[in-house]
């Protein structure tokens, strides 16, 4: 199914303004072929160490300083390895970037992140998930729109990132609606875009996540946006390094590590909503404790799977669904999980919250 014709964007095109600089800069733009044929090549089977080595150090993401902050809050111990840094980066091509740069070891995103990075080239894999089984992202539409459900969307520019899970949350919407690829005017944008591409008028509808719906209806309700929710929910929540990093014993541990932390930090944050509230959404988001706890109370339950199954099932369906519209080459997406890792996660928090 082709991308929308009435973008006038021409596919080669489209996906290397996604890449971004550093990757339309290395010829990445055409390495389909030869990733869907790299697969898991050179990734380590070997076991994990039982012990971080002396001197080992992580580069980890951290979006909006989410971690540290989990962490000082619930008064988790000091890891046993190094955090030589701290990234304030989120967005999955900025990851991809960063990993590319050897400037970040591990990061926190979506899933769509690790299938754009295979299709890419860039061998990286999955240990650890979260499952969320409430929708994350939220619809909005452009100041003075007539648009009132997902039916409306034909015919109209929607801001779509390919590899954020801003894009497969809209491809699934769509799906869904009955609505082809070419009914609608895909806008190539990345999800920082997105609230400027609204307030211009530049599209007529972006997928926003629920902590930024507040402060843009604030602003823009009075003007006629409005927001359109759906059921459809971005599965994974997860964390990831390349191949890299994974194949060096100590970073490998180290990741082992910073795994239970990575769950404990967000059990704490769901059991702790007031606290949470205050000290992240009021004094670091500029949301009033009214937003703030309306973000809360859509706030998914953290469960951490013993089992990948569920996962990896979800993980194909989506990129299915991309191969389905030419954004990407069919593949077995079991390559990206690095099962040594599987069940940490599950193992270090109470049982309620294991899947």
């Amino acid at each position: 199914m082709p991308v929308s014709r009435a973008s006038g964007v021409d596919r080669r095109l489209f996906l290397t303004s996604l890449l971004g600089v550093t990757a339309a800069a290395a010829g990445l733009s055409g390495c389909a072929e030869s990733s869907a044929a790299a697969g898991s090549e050179g990734a380590s089977t070997a076991p994990l160490a039982d012990k971080v080595p002396a001197g080992t150090s992580l580069k980890i993401a951290s979006y909006q300083n989410v971690q540290q902050l989990q962490f000082k809050l619930a008064k988790l111990p000091d890891p046993p390895f190094k955090v030589s840094s701290w990234l304030n980066i989120g967005a999955g091509p900025d990851v991809i970037n960063a990993f590319r740069a050897k400037s970040l070891d591990v990061a926190n995103n979506a899933g769509i992140p690790p299938i754009q990075a295979h299709y890419q080239g860039f061998d990286a894999k999955i240990v650890a998930i979260n499952i969320t089984r409430k929708p994350n992202y939220l619809f909005a539409t452009k100041p003075g729109s007539d648009i009132r459900s997902i039916a409306d969307f034909k015919g109209r520019k929607l801001a779509f990132s390919q590899g954020q899970a801003q894009g497969v949350v809209l491809l699934r919407a769509l799906k869904k609606a009955g609505l082809a690829y070419d009914d609608v005017d895909l806008v190539p944008l990345t999800s920082n875009q997105f609230l400027t591409a609204l307030q211009s008028g530049q599209v007529d509808i972006a997928p926003l996540g629920n902590t930024q719906a507040p402060a843009y209806l604030a602003q823009y309700e009075s003007k006629g946006a409005r927001t359109i929710t759906t059921d459809v929910v971005d599965l994974l929540n997860l964390l990831w390094a390349p191949v890299s990093v994974l194949n060096d014993r100590a970073k490998a541990a180290a990741v082992a590590a910073y795994i239970p932390q990575w769950a404990q930090g967000q059990v704490w944050q769901y059991e702790h909503p007031d606290v949470w509230n205050e000290e992240f959404y009021v004094k670091t988001q500029n949301l009033t404790l009214p937003q703030a706890r309306a973000v809360t109370a859509l706030a998914n339950k953290p469960l951490f799977p013993p089992s990948w199954t569920e996962a990896i099932a979800w993980e194909q369906e989506t990129a299915d669904l991309l191969a389905e519209g030419g954004f990407v080459k069919k593949f077995d997406v079991g390559t990206l999980f690095d099962h040594r890792f599987e069940g940490i996660a599950a193992a270090s928090v109470p049982a309620e919250y294991r899947k």
